[in-house]
């Protein structure tokens, strides 16, 4: 029986068309898993634990592994998994993330570093047009570089679940595996989303056969109220539960991904839009992949303890230093003139932006000087920076990391403004009963990943590697090298309050990922909004760069034309009407509140709308 999840606005439109495999159900008659939360809704209060994803059928997986007793790692494995299987054009396991963790009972946040690596014959220039001058090289344009099997990095989802569930969880994988292999085996309702990313890139699957078979049933995009089944990745979830992930990472599947990866369909022409070159990668590659333990970013801002992922994420580096450049000024206390509130936020983000781009990579290759970018010191001397009543031109200047908190002279010499990062990723949080909380964020890079499908697995393969700088440069700490992990923009964020959890949240967007995250603690914390409402509010994103990147909803507001004409900010819409990119991001989170209960909230509209679960509702007390 076809599960409904998020598909439920195609319903109506299903009942009158035929579905492509199975019989479609009735919202009724849907799984029980679904049960009293079938409806999607983008909030729900309540007890026991609650969940938010961006799909109805990944958040009912992880309250049923709830319901069943797991803890909230046991479900944030669940859901990922389901969206693997529901949202394959932005997650799943051809490609990676970065977990963090609250534990309860220690009183403590944890991560792991599951980002894809390079390959070890990963060529410095990789996505060089063989063409280009050797003293001016020229890089690929993007789409040719990520429907490619050069851009392909290895995978680190599984050996995240692996490892989650080996440090924190109660299930074993298998079991938390069951709930997505259902959705899988019996199939989704096609809703517009879906549609759209496909048709988006029908041009990029097309020269795989593996994905045509998949994701082009006749040579288009499923249609809107369709069913979509993926019997290949059920199966391949089930050899993964019952014989555990080394069947990824050593055993047939390696072969299989490698062989994929070296013989996908290429072309060096660049006058050919896609595909771009083969890979390199080995089953050696696979094989000496490691998801990585690591200590969170922390910085406390107004009371409030803010823990993030650490390089080779730039998610909690630059969210911390943005924090501590606004702490200098009491936002609070101006919670009433709005725009004023949002040039300051706008211009610490282009601020902390000038310096990830200077100083930020793999730290197993490039010293990050992160205890100093997160130095309130630091914070207090880039403050200096901020004219509280202009914009100022960008791109600014980075900052210099040895500091000694008086404001500088002369600003230092300006950062590279480039941005690989594309906007897809998708994000999950979960807490349970006992009071551990996750917040996961995970990809496989632009909408559609690398287009390629593993055959008969039922997966997309990534396309991380191009969030390297494609142009080699050894200043810059995110060139290209063998082994490296590609620096990443995903912020999966947990907030403490006097030790306790307060809120937790995280969103997909590419470099947008940080501004969504930062542009909604500001919400939350400094305007006072609610964090149903500071999750919906139109959103702008500044990165150093000339333009401030805005919805258009957020352009046309009152604030977005006075931050224009008053303070002279410069605004570009995010994408055209009418396509993914309008939107910037489609952030998750979820709030304690002081009697005890969660308020979890997904996005009301954007990416169709995502979906809020709790364990038991308010109501039902």
């Amino acid at each position: 029986m076809p599960h409904l999840g998020r598909r439920l606005g195609a319903v109506t439109a299903a009942l009158a068309m035929s579905v492509t495999t199975g019989a479609l159900a009735s919202p009724a008659s849907a799984h029980p898993r679904q049960a009293d939360n079938v409806e999607k809704r983008p909030t729900a209060t309540g007890y026991g634990g609650a969940v938010s994803t961006v799909d109805a059928d990944a958040s009912a997986a992880a309250i049923e592994i709830l319901r069943k007793g797991g803890n909230a790692v046991d479900a944030a494995v669940a859901a990922a998994a389901t969206l693997g299987v529901t949202e394959p054009y932005s997650a799943g396991i051809g490609g990676g993330g970065y977990f963090v963790f609250y534990d309860a009972k220690r009183g403590k946040v944890s991560t792991i570093d599951g980002r894809e690596t390079a390959p070890a014959a990963m060529p410095r220039n990789a996505f060089i047009d063989p063409a280009s001058p050797a003293d001016k090289p020229v890089a690929y344009p993007f789409r040719k570089q990520a429907t490619s099997g050069m851009s392909v990095g290895v995978p680190g989802t599984p050996a995240t679940w692996e490892r989650a569930l080996d440090r924190w969880g109660s299930m074993d994988l298998a079991d938390a595996l069951e709930p997505a292999i259902d959705v899988a085996q019996d199939g989704f309702v096609v809703d517009e989303t879906f549609r759209l990313q496909t048709a988006e890139n029908q041009d990029r699957f097309a020269p795989f056969a593996a994905t045509r078979e998949l994701f082009l049933p006749g040579g288009a995009p499923p249609a809107v109220g369709t069913v979509f089944t993926n019997a290949d990745l059920a199966e391949t979830y089930r050899i993964l539960g019952h014989k555990g992930v080394d069947e990824f990472y050593e055993g047939p599947i390696a072969e299989e991904i490698v062989s994929t990866v070296r013989n996908a369909p290429s072309s060096v022409d660049a006058k050919v839009p896609v595909p771009g070159p083969a890979g390199v990668m080995t089953t050696e590659d696979l094989d000496d992949y490691e998801a990585l333990d690591q200590d969170p970013t922390h910085v406390n801002y107004r009371g409030y303890d803010v823990y993030g992922m650490a390089p080779s994420s730039s998610g909690g580096t630059t969210v911390g230093e943005a924090l501590n450049i606004l702490e200098v000024f009491d936002l609070p206390a101006l919670a009433n003139d709005k725009p004023k509130v949002l040039h300051h936020y706008l211009e610490a983000s282009a601020l902390a932006f000038a310096d990830r781009g200077k100083y930020v990579g793999d730290p197993a290759f490039v010293d990050v000087p992160t205890e100093e970018l997160l130095d309130p010191v630091f914070g207090k001397e880039r403050a200096c920076e901020i004219n509280p009543n202009r914009a100022a031109t960008k791109p600014v200047a980075a900052g210099d990391v040895a500091y000694d908190g008086v404001c500088p002279a002369k600003p230092a010499a300006l950062s590279d403004a480039s941005d690989t990062e594309n906007i897809n990723t998708t994000n999950l949080t979960v807490s349970d009963k006992w009071g551990n909380v996750v917040e996961y964020t995970l990809t496989i890079e632009q909408t559609g990943g690398s287009g390629i499908v593993v055959p008969g697995r039922g997966f997309i393969l990534n396309n991380e590697l191009t969030d390297f700088s494609p142009v080699y440069s050894e200043t810059d700490p995110n060139r290209i090298q063998p082994g490296k992990r590609p620096r990443s923009s995903m912020s999966p964020t947990i907030v403490l309050k006097d030790g306790e959890p307060f809120v937790a949240l995280g969103s997909p967007g590419g470099s947008t990922i940080i501004t969504t995250v930062l542009q909604t603690l500001i919400n939350r914390i400094d305007l006072g909004m609610n964090i149903q409402d500071a999750l919906a509010a139109p959103r702008a994103s500044q990165r150093n760069t000339a333009n401030v990147s805005a919805e258009q909803a957020f352009i046309d507001a009152p604030y977005g034309k006075d931050l224009a004409t008053r303070y002279g900010h410069t605004f570009t819409a995010a994408g055209a009407p009418g396509t993914s990119a309008a939107e910037i991001g489609a952030a998750t989170a979820i709030e304690f509140l002081p009697d005890g209960r969660t308020v979890a909230a997904a996005e009301p509209t954007r990416r169709g709308g995502g979906s809020a679960m709790v364990v038991e509702p308010s109501w039902h007390k």
